[in-house]
């Protein structure tokens, strides 16, 4: 168990997060969310308003940066961090930024402990692709939906739920249709269904890493 990495992949909203956590408790695994990373880094540039579609700026920007902080905040869960998140992910020069952040972190992370859990949208595809178990999670989209929404309320942010469908339906396109990165099911992915409870996903997790 050694330097393992475990890859968590899946579209918007589908509990990779939640599912990242359970492994990382379970088989006291290093968790990080490049979510988070993605998050962070769009919080950053319209903080410092940056112009993001000027790749001169961006590119500047980005060598400025050395590292970025890991520290949670529910700022960075607002639903405008998300939509602009969504958007500031797809170029090129920002994915290739974060993927190294991610192996940095890893390879610094593996030094103390004996392995490391990611999740996001193209771990197992192209970050890690040699991850030991790779795990794709699957969700119904109207599900998504329903958890998306009420998750925003409880955060007391306006939400309808027909808007969050149709967002999160664009973010799918997005996320399959980018150049650079598009989310896939990564070679020897194992498919978790989390459409239903989440003792049945525990269930498939456990399954699969009896293969180990």
């Amino acid at each position: 168990m050694n330097d393992l990495i475990v890859s968590v992949d899946g579209p918007s909203g589908s509990g990779k997060e939640r599912i990242a956590k359970y492994i990382s408790n379970k088989y006291n695994l290093y968790h990080l969310d490049s979510g988070l990373l993605y998050r962070r880094l769009t919080y950053l540039i319209l903080k410092k308003k940056i112009n993001f579609n000027n790749k001169n700026e961006l590119f500047f920007f980005l060598n400025s940066l050395t590292s970025l902080s890991l520290k949670k905040h529910k700022t960075l869960r607002k639903e405008v961090i998300s939509k602009r998140t969504s958007i500031i992910a797809t170029i090129p020069i920002v994915r290739e930024f974060i993927n190294n952040q991610q192996k940095l972190i890893v390879k610094k992370i593996l030094k103390s402990k004996k392995g490391c859990v990611i999740d996001g949208r193209d771990i197992g595809s192209k970050v890690f692709k040699n991850a030991k178990i790779k795990l794709f999670i699957k969700v119904k989209t109207e599900i998504r939906a329903k958890r998306r929404h009420k998750q925003l309320i409880e955060q007391g942010e306006k939400s309808i739920y027909s808007k969050i469908f149709k967002d999160i339906n664009l973010r799918d396109k997005n996320d399959k249709n980018r150049v650079v990165s598009p989310l896939v099911v990564p070679k020897k992915a194992i498919i978790i269904d989390n459409s239903y409870s989440f003792k049945n996903t525990i269930f498939q997790i456990n399954k699969a890493f009896k293969k180990l």
